[in-house]
């Protein structure tokens, strides 16, 4: 029968190999410290040209071109209908119109009764 291994030499054997792996793959760092490096930069130089062209769109104010079209539109309808507001008072305080109206309105109570 040969040599019986214990439960604490096994581990130290197998602390052995883990610390062997560990050095195994510090030798080939070099190799993904530069991938990584150069992967860093691409990410790096990608996130910095997003942020110019968001930075020039934001500059030529045309982020989102239909922001705030909504907001125009309500706009000219108002001014719209304020002039239209402004030309029908005009011509409701005209004497001829405003007789019309008077004239309609007493046929009107004089139907009713």
């Amino acid at each position: 029968m040969g040599p019986v291994e214990t439960d604490r030499q096994r581990t130290t054997v197998k602390e052995g190999n883990m610390r062997q792996t560990s050095a195994s793959n510090t030798g080939k760092s070099p190799g993904f410290a530069n991938r990584a490096e150069r992967h860093i930069s691409t990410v790096r130089e990608g996130i910095y040209g997003k942020l110019c062209l968001m930075d020039a769109k934001a500059r030529l104010g045309r982020i989102e071109p239909e922001e705030g079209a909504a907001t125009a539109e309500y706009a000219v309808v108002l001014v719209a209908a304020t002039g239209f507001a402004a030309l029908l008072v005009t011509i409701m305080k005209s004497e001829t119109v405003r007789k019309m109206l008077l004239d309609i309105v007493k046929q009107a109570l004089s139907m009713g009764g």
